[in-house]
C-alpha cells in the first residue's frame, strides 16, 4: 500500500498498516506505521467483564483528575489576574476600565491566544518524549520553544505599540482608543512572559508536575490581588498600577518556575543547561508551533467575532449584554474544561509515546465520559437556577429576561464546550493540530458563522439566532473530533509517535519497545 493512499485516520481493522515503513512521513500527524516498529508488552491487559472495566476506569479517573485539578486551579489563576485588574479598574474609572477592558480583550487577547497556541507543540513533543523514555528531549524542545515564541514576540509587540491606531481604525472611540494604545505599550514585559512561561508549563505538564504550577500560581493571585489594590487604589496610581503589577505577576511566575527547573534538581536528564542543539530543525518545529496555534486562535477569535456582531443586532446593548453574559459563563466552562484538556493531553502523548496504545484509548474512552458528566451537572445547575441567576450578572430586566431565554442554548453549548476542549486536548497530545486546525475552519467560519449570521439578521431571530449558528459550528467540530477518534488506529498512532521521537532528535529505546504478545 502506497502512503498517498493511506486514510488521514486508519481504521483499527486494517491490518495491512503494519506492512508499511515511510520516513518521510514523520513531520505529518497521522501517516503509516514504521516497519520495525512492535507495541510495548506493558500496555493494558483485556477488559472482559463490567468489573474489569469500572475497576479501570476508576484508576483511569483518578489519574486523569490528579492532573486536571491543579490544572484547572493553574488556569483559574491565571484567567482571574486579568479579571481582578479589570474589577479594580472599575473602581478607578469608566475610561480607565473601558481602556484596560478593551487591551485585555483585543491586543492582549490575541497575543495569548497566539503564545499559548504555538506553547502547545510541546504539550506533544514533551509529552511522548517523555511518555517514550526520551527524557533528555525535553529540555531542548522548550529551549526551541523559547526560540520560536521569543522571535514570534518581537513582531506582535508592533500591534501593542500601534494599538492605539489600530483600536481607532476598527471604530473605537478617540479617548478610549489612546488609553488603551498607552496601557497596550505598559503591557509589552508581559507579552515576553508569555512566550517564557507558556513552553514552561508545557514542559511541566508533560512531566505531571502541575502541583508546582498550581501552588506558583496561587501564590502569584494573592499577591496580584494585595499589590493590585495596593497601586491602583490605595496609592492612586490607576493604569499604571495595573499594568505595574500585571507584569510583574506574570515575570514573577516565569522566574519562579524557572528558578525551580535550574535548581530544584528535580528533574535529572530533562534539563541538563543550555544547548546549542536547541537551534537545530527549528523549521519543523515552527510548523509544528503554528498548526499549534491556529488551532487555538480559530476557536478563540470565532467567539469574539460573534460578540462582535451580536453589536449590530437591534436593541445592542441589551444583545451583546445578554450575549456577553452568557458567553462569560461558557468561558469559565471552558477555563474548568482545559483542565481536562491539559490531563487528557498529558495521558495521551504519555502513552503514546510509551507504545501503549490501549491505555490511550482507554484514557479518551474514560475523559469523554467524563467531561459529558461533568458538563451535564454545570449544565443542570444553571437550568435549576434560571430565575435567579440572571439577576447576579445584570441590573436591568430586559438584560435578566434575554438571559432567561438564552438559559436552554447556555445549557447546551456548556455540555458542547466542556466536550470540545477535551477532544482538543486528544488531538494535542497525538500531534493532528494541523488536521483539527482545517477542522475548525470548515466547522466554525464556513458553516457556523455563515448560518449564525443569516439566521440572526435575515431571518430576523436577534441573538438567538447567532448562538444557533455558533452551536451548530461548535456540535460540527465536535462530531468531527468524535469520528475522527473512532476512526483512529491507536497502533499506528504510538508508531508515529515513535517516527516523531527520532525525527526530532530522539530515539526510542528498544528496551521499552517490545513485542507483545
Amino acid at each position: 500500500m502506497e502512503q498517498a493512499n493511506l486514510p488521514l485516520l486508519t481504521n483499527t481493522q486494517d491490518e495491512s498498516i503494519n506492512n508499511i515503513s515511510d520516513k518521510s512521513s514523520i513531520n505529518q500527524p497521522m501517516t503509516a506505521i514504521s516497519k520495525n516498529f512492535t507495541l510495548d508488552g506493558e500496555d493494558m491487559e483485556p477488559i472482559t467483564s463490567m468489573s474489569d472495566f469500572f475497576k479501570n476506569f476508576y484508576i483511569e479517573s483518578l489519574m486523569l483528575w490528579y492532573l486536571a485539578g491543579p490544572a484547572i486551579f493553574t488556569i483559574l489563576c491565571q484567567y482571574s489576574m486579568g479579571a481582578i485588574t479589570q474589577v479594580l479598574a472599575g473602581h478607578v474609572g469608566t475610561l480607565e476600565l473601558a481602556s484596560i477592558s478593551l487591551e485585555n480583550s483585543v491586543i492582549g487577547g490575541f497575543a495569548f491566544g497566539v503564545m499559548l497556541g504555538m506553547g502547545s507543540a510541546l504539550e506533544t513533543l514533551c509529552g511522548q518524549a517523555y511518555g517514550a523514555g526520551q527524557i533528555n528531549m525535553l529540555g531542548i524542545y522548550i529551549q526551541r520553544s523559547w526560540i520560536i515564541l521569543i522571535s514570534s514576540a518581537i513582531p506582535i509587540m508592533f500591534l501593542y505599540i500601534f494599538a492605539a491606531s489600530i483600536l481607532r481604525f476598527i471604530g473605537q472611540t478617540p479617548d478610549i482608543s489612546r488609553y488603551a494604545g498607552k496601557f497596550a505599550i505598559w503591557m509589552i514585559p508581559q507579552l515576553f512572559a508569555y512566550a517564557l512561561n507558556f513552553p514552561i508549563m508545557k514542559f511541566l505538564q508533560a512531566q505531571s508536575k502541575i502541583m508546582v504550577m498550581a501552588v506558583v500560581s496561587g501564590v502569584a493571585l494573592l499577591l496580584h490581588v494585595i499589590f493590585s489594590w495596593l497601586l491602583m487604589i490605595k496609592l492612586g496610581w490607576g493604569m499604571a498600577g495595573a499594568a505595574a503589577v500585571l507584569n510583574l505577576s506574570w515575570w514573577f511566575l516565569v522566574v519562579v518556575q524557572l528558578l525551580y527547573i535550574l535548581y530544584s534538581g528535580s528533574f535529572g536528564e530533562a534539563w541538563t543547561g543550555f544547548s546549542w542543539r536547541a537551534f537545530e530543525n527549528l523549521w519543523g518545529f515552527v510548523s509544528l508551533s503554528l498548526s499549534s496555534a491556529a488551532m487555538l486562535c480559530l476557536e478563540n477569535w470565532y467567539y469574539t467575532a460573534l460578540v462582535l456582531f451580536a453589536g449590530y443586532l437591534k436593541n445592542a446593548e441589551v444583545a451583546v449584554g445578554a450575549f456577553s453574559i452568557c458567553f462569560n459563563i461558557v468561558g469559565w466552562v471552558i477555563a474548568l474544561a482545559f483542565g481536562l484538556n491539559a490531563a487528557i493531553s498529558v495521558r495521551v502523548s504519555n502513552e503514546l509515546g510509551a507504545g501503549h496504545p490501549k491505555k490511550t484509548k482507554f484514557s479518551v474512552v474514560v475523559v469523554t465520559l467524563s467531561s459529558l458528566l461533568f458538563g451535564f451537572f454545570i449544565a443542570l445547575f444553571f437550568m435549576i437556577t434560571r430565575d435567579q441567576f440572571p439577576a447576579f450578572f445584570a441590573e436591568s430586566k430586559e438584560v435578566q429576561d434575554l438571559v432567561y431565554d438564552l438559559t436552554p442554548l447556555l445549557c447546551i453549548s456548556i455540555i458542547v464546550n466542556v466536550l470540545q476542549p477535551t477532544l482538543s486536548g486528544v488531538a494535542v497530545g497525538a500531534g493532528w493540530q494541523a488536521y483539527v486546525a482545517y477542522v475548525n475552519i470548515v466547522c466554525y467560519y464556513i458553516l457556523g458563522l455563515p448560518l449564525g449570521l443569516f439566521l440572526g439578521f435575515v431571518l430576523d431571530m436577534d441573538v438567538k439566532g447567532i448562538w444557533y449558528g455558533m452551536l451548530f459550528g461548535t456540535t460540527t467540530q465536535t462530531f468531527v473530533l468524535i469520528w475522527m477518534l473512532y476512526k483512529t488506529n491507536w497502533n499506528q498512532e504510538a508508531s508515529i509517535a515513535g517516527d516523531r521521537i527520532k525525527h526530532w532528535g530522539g530515539e526510542t529505546s528498544t528496551s521499552t519497545i517490545t513485542n507483545m504478545s
